[in-house]
């Protein structure tokens, strides 16, 4: 077909879509049909100093994966990887992932019948799925809840007791590298304040109840590869009391019970034979 000499033929771009950009659209248009399948893995790509005396509690990274629901992929420090023939074994990812916050209870009209209030509702639903997530992969491996709690019980009682003690090297065995670190520092200063401290903890325990759940995994390649992380609230009715250097009492009162509320988060390898449950981190109530 001839071409008008009034008309310029048609000229085709050759500018070419990038394949990201396409793979970030296509992610987002799922995400708005979908939203409850919006990917909550997260990959933390960056390298953290080996040392396993980080205080930091919280690591965030803005890289996000599709692979897999409900469990958070960490990228080992140095000291972890392979190197050469040796190989080291992780022993604690060296931080509290998705660390427990108390919500906002809501009215039945506010979530129901309000936009913010479907999208709180949503939230929950996505934390509820996660926890349920995590504690279906712990079965797997013998988990019991009721034999967990027990054990819960016993870390529990030991650690305050060893703090009160001042027992720095039983403690080690029952808390991770971090904790541990944190833990010899809080005893460290408040034996500069008081010299003794009583501590008893009053059987049985008033209420205990799992908070939350987590699954963090230390190998792309090897799902079975995670660490699994139970946030549990302890309430119970303790007596205390503190001494100084003459022993007089400056602190507390040993006869008296006090009703105390605490929330703890438990670690445990789920590939580590011989594992067992240590405390990682305390949240302030």
């Amino acid at each position: 077909m001839p071409v008008s000499p009034n008309k310029k033929p048609l000229q085709f771009s050759k500018t070419l879509v990038k394949p990201s950009f396409m793979a970030k659209a296509l992610v987002q248009c799922r995400r708005r049909i979908l939203p409850f399948l919006a990917p909550s893995r997260v990959w933390l790509e960056q390298q953290w100093e080996p040392s396993p005396w980080l205080l930091k509690s919280e690591t965030k990274s803005p890289h996000i994966s599709c692979v897999r629901l409900m469990s958070t992929q960490v990228k080992p420090p140095a000291q972890t990887r392979q190197m050469g023939s040796l190989k080291v074994s992780m022993t604690s990812p060296g931080f509290v992932y998705d660390q427990y916050s108390a919500r906002e209870s809501l009215s039945f009209w506010y979530r129901w019948f309000t936009r913010s209030g479907w999208k709180r509702t949503k939230e929950d639903v996505v934390l509820e799925l996660k926890s349920a997530y995590a504690i279906a992969k712990l079965r797997k491996s013998g988990y019991s809840k009721k034999k967990f709690y027990e054990e819960a019980v016993d870390l529990y009682k030991e650690i305050n007791t060893q703090m009160a003690n001042g027992d720095k090297g039983l403690l080690r065995k029952s808390v991770t590298e971090n904790m541990y670190s944190a833990l010899k520092n809080e005893i460290k200063h408040r034996e500069t304040v008081w010299s003794n401290v009583y501590w008893e903890l009053i059987m049985p325990i008033v209420k205990m109840r799992t908070l939350r759940a987590r699954l963090i995994g230390v190998d792309r390649n090897d799902l079975n590869k995670v660490f699994v992380q139970l946030t549990l609230e302890f309430l119970s009715k303790q007596k205390f009391e503190a001494y100084d250097s003459n022993g007089a009492v400056v602190a507390g009162d040993k006869n008296k019970e006090v009703l105390v509320r605490d929330i703890w988060v438990f670690e445990k390898s789920l590939f580590h034979q011989g594992a067992y449950w240590r405390l990682c981190g305390r949240i302030k109530v």
